[in-house]
């Protein structure tokens, strides 16, 4: 026991009086073990886990449905949340927020937004098309479009997504699907007012100044990979096809995306495009495209691909199958699959059971490795732990 500061000088006092006095003091008594002093160890500090780390644990401990669900991210009309919610609560990533979801003003999105955060672990992502020019969302975005920045330094692209980031990002949105990476020269192409740049090395500098100028603010998504520019025609209504050979793809379309990985963008869309020299399959739904895009290209972000339904809506009776088409798209590689909903789901045969169901069921067959599922919830889940942490939530 730690003596007293009034004792130790009174004894102290004693001891002088004695000496003094000229007699000797008796020695102090040695402390007894419970007396003596000890320093107690020092708690350990935690180490915090990263983002990686606390995804896999909350996939660890989810159901196959639920891994399933967390795969997906789709779209309600209407400007009234409820809807959204009910969406969410079936275990869904997030949404996408297309025209129709648009309230009319920055303060009314926000609003919007804020209803659809419930998850304090996890953002709730919540992507928009805000490219500027042709495709835009919001009325308010005060940046210039690709037509008008391509024609200017590379740091005017920084601006100019900086700026639309900043507008997105007040209203409540996190994720932006608004980087094209494709190159064209052909003002008749489906894709020629909204791309970056008519050479590919000039498109790469744009691309990379554009997710430069995202950073911190919203995740930054480049598409249509492999590159929508040389595959004419327009991906909505068909499966567009480009004549160019993996060599011609690597010298020009690749450069552009390669550009936006080597600038640490967090998503790539992959389009429903085929380059049948590579694959004759769409690229989200082809396991080439996605190897050449982890191995070769080297992104280890979340690939996210191109609305689902557009390949519904081209008519060609290999993809009338929604369920299938989620199966084969999982399958190849990607991560987060995108699907923009009529006001009636039931006319593609689209709800999220379904869609969980038919993951689900070929995890269970053995089509879908479970690894490429929990891949897949993993990269999701770690891109919505970022973006909680990040806001500093």
């Amino acid at each position: 026991m730690r003596r007293s500061l009034p004792t130790t000088l009174a004894a102290l006092a004693l001891a002088g009086t004695a000496v003094l006095a000229g007699c000797s003091a008796p020695a102090p008594a040695s402390p007894t073990p419970s007396e003596a002093i000890t320093t107690p160890s020092p708690t350990p500090t935690p180490t915090p886990q990263t983002a990686e780390e606390w995804a896999t644990d909350r996939v660890s401990g989810m159901t196959l449905d639920e891994k399933a669900a967390s795969v997906l991210m789709l779209h309600a009309p209407g400007t009234d949340p409820a809807a959204m919610r009910a969406l969410l609560d079936e275990g869904i990533a997030g949404v996408i927020l297309m025209g129709d979801n648009m309230p009319g003003d920055e303060a009314s999105l926000a609003a919007l937004t804020a209803d659809l955060q419930h998850d304090p672990d996890a953002a709730t992502l919540i992507g928009i098309d805000q490219e500027g020019g042709i495709v835009s969302r919001i009325d308010w975005d005060p940046a210039p479009g690709p037509a008008e920045v391509r024609a200017q330094p590379p740091q005017a692209a920084q601006e100019a997504f900086a700026a639309r980031a900043a507008a997105l990002s007040a209203a409540g949105v996190n994720v932006n699907f608004g980087i094209v990476a494709d190159v064209t020269a052909d003002p008749a192409s489906f894709i020629f007012d909204r791309v970056l740049g008519t050479d590919p090395a000039g498109a790469g500098e744009r691309v990379a100044a554009a997710v430069a100028g995202e950073r911190g603010t919203v995740a930054s998504t480049v598409k249509h990979f492999p590159g929508h520019g040389a595959a004419p025609g327009d991906s909505h209504v068909s499966v567009p096809s480009a004549p160019l050979t993996l060599d011609e793809w690597r010298a020009g379309p690749a450069l552009p995306f390669a550009a936006a990985i080597e600038a640490d963008v967090e998503l790539v869309m992959t389009g429903h495009l085929a380059y049948p020299a590579v694959d004759p399959a769409p690229a989200s739904l082809s396991p080439e495209w996605h190897r050449i895009l982890r191995e070769e290209l080297g992104f280890d972000g979340v690939v996210v691909t191109d609305d689902m339904l557009m390949l519904q809506h081209n008519g060609l009776p290999e993809y009338a199958d929604p369920g299938e088409n989620a199966v084969r798209a999982l399958a190849a590689g990607g991560d987060l699959l995108l699907y923009v909903l009529p006001a009636d789901p039931a006319e593609f045969g689209i709800s999220v059971d379904g869609l969980a169901a038919s993951i689900s069921e070929a995890v269970e067959s053995g089509r879908i490795p479970e690894a490429r599922l929990d891949e897949a919830a993993a990269r999701v889940l770690e891109l919505r732990r970022e973006l909680i942490v990040g806001s500093g939530e």
